[in-house]
């Protein structure tokens, strides 16, 4: 499927931001600035800046410094969703605008102000049609976000207000004072700071505004029609398992399709797809697309289409050479190599030999302290050991929450899953203490990838077990392959992997060898040069993988979001009856060795 050379025009121009809307987005921000400078610093009030700028829509500092501020946070709020092209920001700006031109003729008689406010507002009207981005995906959960961002930013700026007035406050009050006397003002109440004059008024209208700015955005949150985000149903998850089953050995990363966190478009044919999740403003679609490569364009199409439809900022996590080839010819987006995949050949694989001594060593070592191994399909297990390997595999998490997105599964043993493979590790004996899961030490979970092969998806430990317990695991595993008809096996990813490797190297230049210093130092955060050596233990080939995107200046934005997606930041609480979902755009585990990654 070749698109035509309108489609390729269309795909490649994207939901890149118009000027309009990129002008206007920019102009609301910096009215807000000035509206809360205008509202918080009495100074700026009366400055040579504020009598220049004092015409601009809502800079109403000198008359009341409440509307002032509590517009300016609401132009702020605004600005950012003109500039993605949101449909309801453009009609909460069509609203806004003409309000505060009425505003400054009714306080100021500026007519040069009330033109600048109606200028905007028919540049918005004129170029309506650009503002059309659909909603994000949302819960009210969003209302508690909101209530906790914007009461804290609430209560910083308020305890400017309440301190940027030293010659008009009565007594010396202490910082507790002046929290009070902020928390009260938001609250409408008064408090224990006093001031001479009509200060106290102004403090007082202002405190109230920002709390009541809190207050009614966060009631609107609540109330909102709700647009959750969106999970695979049982239709879709479906359509996934039939291209999986014909198509499911191209990428190992193809099975984490099913994840349920995750949202789906399908080509026009049904025999391709794309699966990916939206994280702030970004939509992340990880691995490969699934399906028939000929049909892999249409899928694209459609991807390209839904980001467009709603100014999603679209990003490509841990795509293949072949995928990220695909990507950029069909797209026109840039594809940049962010590490390398570790497969292990099961026929090649050998303890023997030199550059296996750690491993084999290992290994011995554990098995003569009494340790066993199985390696068994999920539909092998029995239900009541399942769920302790579940609960065991849940307790052993080295993090508060669960991490993954693109490489990672983000459940163990569900019926639907009845391919994947669990391997575990057992100490007998040790069931007599007050363990809850018996002699489990250290468990394994593999996915299918294909026919003929498996994925690593989580390793988790006994922080009480010896260590080697995933060494131990992965060798049983691939030791036990043939049994289960396995010819492939795909380790951990291994981020920048290719720098780490040729930066060691004999006749490194100095860029390469700064470049891998730098890597060293972040692995003292990140799982970088641990997971390198922990693969490179199993003498496997490499596979290089891939992030896509559109510019450079989007790379920022994509990281925080895949640190989102991943798990590793956390900006709105999980919700307390369902588990937050999995690893990290490859983290398999959380250590590798000690709890094992699939990291990205």
């Amino acid at each position: 499927m070749v698109p035509s050379e309108d489609l390729r025009r269309r795909i490649l121009r994207g939901p890149r931001p118009d000027a309009v809307p990129s002008l206007v987005g920019s102009a609301c921000a910096a009215v807000g600035l000035i509206d809360v400078a205008a509202g918080v610093f009495p100074r700026f009030r009366h400055s040579r800046m504020h009598t220049l700028v004092e015409v601009l829509p809502g800079a109403l500092g000198p008359f009341a410094a409440a509307l002032s501020l509590s517009s300016g946070v609401l132009l702020l709020l605004l600005a950012h969703g003109i500039k993605r092209r949101k449909r309801r920001a453009w009609r909460a700006a069509v609203v806004l605008l003409p309000a505060g031109a009425v505003a400054q003729f009714a306080y100021r008689h500026s007519v040069l102000g009330v033109l600048l406010s109606l200028a905007l507002c028919f540049l918005l009207v004129r170029h309506r049609a650009e503002f059309a981005a659909l909603p994000d995906p949302r819960s009210r959960w969003r209302a508690l976000a909101n209530f906790v961002l914007l009461g804290a930013g609430s209560l910083a700026l308020g305890l400017v207000v309440v301190s940027v007035h030293p010659g008009r406050v009565v007594g010396d009050p202490s910082i507790a004072d002046r929290l009070q006397h902020v928390l009260y003002g938001l609250l409408g109440l008064e408090g224990p700071v006093d001031y001479t004059g009509p200060t106290s008024w102004t403090v007082a209208y202002s405190l109230g505004s920002l709390g009541l700015l809190t207050a009614v955005t966060t009631v609107y949150f609540a109330f909102r029609p709700e647009h959750p985000a969106a999970r695979l149903d049982e239709d879709d998850e479906g359509r996934l398992r039939a291209l999986l089953e014909r198509h499911g050995s191209r990428d190992s990363l193809g099975y984490f399709a099913l994840r349920r966190d995750k949202s789906v478009v399908f080509s026009p044919s049904g025999k391709a797809a794309v699966c990916y999740r939206v994280v702030s403003g970004v939509m992340l679609a990880g691995g490969d697309p699934i399906g028939d490569v000929e049909a892999w364009p249409g899928a694209i199409e459609r991807f390209m289409d839904e980001a467009r439809s709603h100014s999603w900022t679209p990003a490509v996590m841990g795509c293949s050479e072949t995928g990220g080839e695909v990507w950029t010819r069909e797209t026109g987006l840039t594809a940049l190599e962010i590490g390398d995949e570790a497969v292990v050949d099961v026929a090649d694989f050998s303890l023997a030999g030199r550059a296996m001594r750690n491993v084999r060593q290992m290994v011995k070592r554990i098995g003569r302290n009494g340790y066993e191994t199985r390696v068994r399909r999920v539909r092998d297990i029995g239900p009541t050991e399942l769920d302790r390997i579940r609960r065991a595999a849940a307790d052993w998490r080295g993090t508060d929450t669960e991490r993954g997105f693109s490489m990672a599964l983000g459940r163990l043993g569900d019926p639907a899953d009845g391919d994947c493979v669990v391997a575990t590790a057992h100490l007998p004996g040790a069931g007599d203490d007050a363990s809850p899961y018996g002699d489990l030490k250290a468990v394994l979970h593999f996915v299918p990838w294909g026919e003929d092969g498996l994925s690593l998806e989580l390793m988790r430990r006994d922080r009480s077990a010896d260590p080697g317990m995933n060494e131990l695991l992965i060798v049983a595993s691939l030791q036990s392959a043939p049994r289960l008809s396995v010819a492939q096996v795909s380790l951990n990813f291994a981020m920048f992997r290719s720098a780490l490797a040729r930066g060691e190297r004999l006749g490194a230049g100095p860029v390469l060898r700064c470049w891998r210093g730098l890597l060293i130092f972040l692995s003292r955060w990140f799982q970088i040069e641990s997971l390198y050596k922990f693969n490179a233990k199993f003498r496997p080939r490499w596979e290089p993988r891939f992030v896509v995107f559109r510019t450079a200046r989007e790379l920022p934005r994509i990281g925080f979001a895949a640190l989102q997606a991943e798990g590793f930041v956390n900006l709105v609480p999980p919700r307390p009856f369902r588990l937050r979902h999995p690893r990290p755009c490859g983290h398999r585990a959380d250590h590798p060795g000690e709890q094992g990654v699939r990291a990205a």
